[in-house]
């Protein structure tokens, strides 16, 4: 048996490739192409926290952790040769697929930058799908971390699977309708239809997780020394709305609300993200309820205001005053929007929720108030504009 974890340079691939391989005396294969450090450079930022080379990572996990099962190939999902290769050698019975260029903002800079979003997304999931058909591999789990932002924003709490429409007196089950509200998203949107027709056509077995908006700094693998961190993006293009909350507080900025910040959005931690790709990476094929899943990888809705409250009580634990203002909105959305989604499936597979957001932006502050410097020399990346 062996487990490929895709897009495992990235800030949730890295610490699920370290669970898993933690879990499992099988080959971990982590595969990624590096481009996520292009990216933000790109927009001219940078991680707060230290993002060690790959080759630094695997031998820091080999010596603080003991995983000796744990290694990196370098390759692009986007050309089918590569993708074949991979999966004609290791032959894996589970693959996480966590690589995405993964920003709406990024997505939404102009028609290059959404036109390769789309070609690098939908292309990788595409190419995973038919390598795994065509290589005599229809049996081996695909996991991808789609999102929830394939939702939009419905009036309607949102369901865990698929929608129940009625006409004419008849009434069905249907994929939940492509909601998106970025380019990015749109790719995720289209991931989830082609997963589904692969599930269909080729009968793989299928894990369409649908991450939230993802807090947090560490996981109990990375915190066990610094070569082993994640990234920490606080970006406007690459770093989530908590995140760039955070970075404003230790950069000694107000924690800036566009307009009354009143809707809700899904969040999870990273560390109840990782331990959920990683019970279904190695559970038991028979304990799916299905061949073919919808899991909302969310632990609760919190409002945008509620977030920023919360930012600005944790930041004076840490000497750092902060206070909440509130800007004018410069997006068109429904700033009341109280988004209902459920999530029994994700909440049973996890045992529940471990990491609450106010424990979550705790551990955030002890990680980056080390690196407030490099934060404050590029404040122009999170201030609004």
């Amino acid at each position: 048996m062996s487990v490929v974890v895709t897009g495992a340079d990235g800030y949730i691939g890295w610490p699920t490739a370290l669970r898993v391989a933690d879990r499992t005396d099988e080959r971990v294969i982590g595969v990624d192409n590096f481009s996520r450090r292009e990216w933000v450079e790109d927009v001219g930022s940078l991680s707060a926290t230290d993002v060690a080379d790959p080759d630094t990572r695997v031998a820091a996990a080999r010596e603080v952790h003991g995983l000796h099962n744990l290694s990196f190939v370098k390759g692009d999902l986007t050309d089918r040769a590569f993708v074949d290769e991979l999966l004609q050698v290791h032959e894996p019975e589970t693959v996480v697929h966590t690589a995405a260029q993964p920003s709406a903002p990024y997505s939404q800079i102009n028609g290059e930058r959404a036109n390769f979003t789309q070609h690098n997304n939908m292309q990788a999931t595409r190419n995973l799908a038919f390598g795994l058909a065509e290589n005599d591999l229809a049996d081996t789990h695909l996991i991808e971390t789609t999102t929830t932002g394939v939702y939009g924003a419905p009036a309607f709490p949102i369901p865990e699977g698929g929608a129940v429409m009625e006409n004419d007196g008849e009434r069905d089950e249907v994929p939940f309708p492509a909601m998106a509200g970025s380019f990015y998203h749109m790719t995720k949107s289209h991931d989830a239809a082609n997963l589904r027709l692969a599930h269909s056509q080729f009968d793989i077995p299928v894990s369409d997780v649908r991450t939230a908006i993802t807090y947090g700094t560490e996981t109990p693998e990375t915190a066990a020394d610094p070569r082993l961190a994640t990234r920490f993006d606080f970006d406007y293009y690459f770093g989530v709305v908590a995140h760039r909350f955070c970075a404003q507080a230790v950069a000694g900025y107000p924690i800036t609300v566009y307009g009354r910040g009143e809707q809700r959005k899904p969040f999870v931690a990273l560390e109840d993200a990782v331990e959920g790709l990683a019970r279904l990476a190695l559970g038991d094929p028979d304990d799916r309820p299905d061949d073919h899943v919808v899991y909302n990888q969310v632990t609760r809705p919190i409002s945008i205001v509620e977030m920023g409250e919360t930012v600005a009580e944790v930041a004076r634990e840490f000497d750092l005053g902060t206070t909440v203002e509130h800007f004018e909105n410069p997006r068109d959305e429904d700033e009341t929007h109280q988004m209902e989604i459920e999530n029994n499936r994700y909440t049973e597979l996890i045992d529940g929720q471990s990491v609450t957001f106010e424990e979550g932006v705790r551990q955030v502050f002890e990680t980056i108030t080390d690196h407030a410097d490099r934060i404050a020399a590029h404040e122009d990346r999170f201030l609004p504009g």
